[in-house]
C-alpha cells in the first residue's frame, strides 16, 4: 500500500466518482481505477461497490477512511516538517474557519502573514464551528478559526478576538426602528437561523434564553448555510436573522438595516484559534499564531 494508491482512495471515496477524482488528482481515468484495483488486490478487500458507472463505498470503505485520511495527514505533517527545517517560515498553512471570522476577520491578517513570509502557500476552508473542530482534531488543517463555544476538549482553545451578534432586517421594516422588542414581538416575527453546528445559531439561542425563549418556541421560515444567503432572503422579504456586527459594520448590504442589542444582554461570542496540541507546529503556524496573539 502506497501513500499515492491511499490518496486516490481518498478522493474516489470523497466523490463517489472516479471521473471527478481522475480530474482533482490531474490523473488519467484508468490511473485512477487501477490504483483502486490494486489496493482492493492486495489486501483482497473490495473498497467499492460497481453498479453500472456508478460507484459506492462498502462497508470496508466507510471504515478505512478515517484510517486513509489520519496517514495521509500524518505523511503530510512529515512532509510539512521536512520543509520547514530552513530559518524561514515556508510550505503550507492549511486553514479551516468557521464562516464568518473566514470571510471577514481572518483574510487581511492572512495577507499580512503572507506579505511578510511569501514562502508560505496559505489555504483556507469554509465550514461550520463543528467541521472546522474536526479538521483540526483529524489533522486535515493545521489551525481553525471559530466563533462562539465549540466541544472540543481535545484542542487547545485561544480566544483572539470578539464579536457580537445584531438583529437582522429589510430596510423599513418594523423592528429596524421601534422601541426594544420584546418577548412577543419576536414570537410574532418569522426567523431565518444558520444551521445546526453553526457559531452565530449558537449564540443566538443564548440570546434567546437571555429573552426567556427558545429556538423551539419561534416561528422559523428558514434554515441557510451561510451569511450571505440570509441577508439576500431578508433584503426581499419580512423575515429577520441575527448575524455578526462586524460583518455589517464593514459592508451594509443594499436594503439591509441592523441594530445591536441593547434590550438585554450583548449577544457576545468569541472568536477563536483552535490548536492541536500534539502536532508539530511549523514556522508557518507559528508566524500567524504571533500575528494574531494566539500563540
Amino acid at each position: 500500500m502506497t501513500l499515492e494508491q491511499i490518496r486516490i482512495f481518498l478522493a474516489v471515496a470523497e466523490r463517489q466518482h472516479v471521473t471527478r477524482a481522475a480530474e482533482a488528482l490531474n490523473l488519467t481515468q484508468s490511473a485512477v481505477s487501477s490504483a483502486v484495483a490494486a489496493l482492493e488486490a492486495r489486501h483482497r478487500v473490495r473498497l467499492f461497490d460497481r453498479v453500472g458507472r456508478r460507484i459506492a463505498l462498502t462497508e470496508a470503505g466507510r471504515r478505512f477512511m478515517d484510517t486513509a485520511r489520519a496517514l495521509l495527514a500524518e505523511s503530510e505533517a512529515a512532509e510539512l516538517m521536512l520543509a520547514d527545517l530552513g530559518q524561514t517560515a515556508q510550505g503550507r498553512l492549511r486553514i479551516s474557519a468557521s464562516q464568518t471570522v473566514g470571510s471577514y476577520w481572518l483574510p487581511p491578517r492572512l495577507v499580512a502573514l503572507h506579505e511578510t513570509h511569501p514562502g508560505v502557500a496559505i489555504s483556507l476552508k469554509i465550514g461550520n464551528t463543528a467541521q472546522v473542530a474536526r479538521a483540526v482534531a483529524e489533522g486535515t488543517a493545521d489551525l481553525g478559526f471559530v466563533e462562539g463555544e465549540v466541544d472540543a476538549p481535545d484542542l487547545l482553545t485561544r480566544v483572539v478576538d470578539r464579536d457580537a451578534l445584531a438583529l437582522v432586517t429589510r430596510t423599513g421594516h418594523p423592528l429596524a426602528g421601534a422601541p426594544a422588542p420584546d418577548r412577543a414581538a419576536y414570537l410574532a416575527q418569522d426567523w431565518i437561523v444558520r444551521e445546526p453546528g453553526s457559531g452565530t445559531r449558537a449564540v443566538f439561542e443564548d440570546h434567546l434564553a437571555a429573552m426567556g425563549l427558545a429556538l423551539g418556541d419561534l416561528s422559523l421560515a428558514m434554515e441557510l448555510p451561510s451569511n450571505e444567503a440570509i441577508l439576500a432572503v431578508v433584503a426581499e422579504s419580512d423575515y429577520a436573522s441575527f448575524l455578526s456586527a462586524g460583518t455589517l459594520a464593514a459592508h451594509v448590504p443594499a436594503g439591509i438595516s441592523f441594530r445591536e442589542v441593547d434590550w438585554t444582554a450583548r449577544p457576545e461570542r468569541a472568536f477563536s484559534v483552535l490548536i492541536h496540541p500534539q502536532r508539530y507546529r511549523s514556522r508557518a503556524v507559528e508566524a500567524l499564531l504571533t500575528r494574531i496573539g494566539g500563540a
